[in-house]
């Protein structure tokens, strides 16, 4: 009899603690978080300098948000994918941007032709924005250890 009370308690507490854990990454998912410009980037649109573009970053190396005119874009280095995302759910706040991982669409635009070259100080990422689309270009300034300097 003790035992199975033991067991229900264990269970219990158990299943609190989880359902705390998945309340605690959900809240973390939805904070919004600083981005700050990537100094010294360089973006190409169709082997051209936009008018109006900037390059954010925050902590989490290899991600990066994108301003291209009014669109803004989130790029994801490591996996190859970068998601469209709606300019309203960006707070613009002086030099820097908030936007939170809760807001990121279900599904990546397709980014065929997708290359990364390291060219020494710089790594260069380039693809096509959709099937049929222009090419991005962006050249990300590596410190002296060959790793990104944000």
């Amino acid at each position: 009899m003790k035992h199975a009370a033991w067991l229900r308690i264990t269970i219990s507490v158990l299943g609190l603690l989880a359902l705390a854990h998945s309340a605690l990454a959900q809240a973390d998912a939805a904070k919004k978080l600083t981005w700050h410009p990537l100094e010294f980037a360089i973006v190409r649109f169709n082997e051209a300098a936009p008018n109006s573009w900037n390059i954010y970053h925050s902590e989490k190396k290899g991600v990066l948000l994108v301003r291209l005119w009014k669109r803004y874009l989130l790029v994801n280095v490591s996996d190859e994918e970068v998601y469209d995302i709606d300019p309203q759910k960006i707070k613009v706040s002086g030099d820097s941007v908030e936007w939170s991982y809760a807001d990121i669409p279900d599904k990546p635009i397709e980014t065929p032709d997708w290359k990364e070259r390291n060219m020494g100080p710089v790594e260069r990422v380039r693809f096509r924005l959709g099937k049929d689309g222009h090419y991005l270009e962006l050249q990300i300034p590596l410190g002296p250890n060959g790793r990104p300097i944000y």
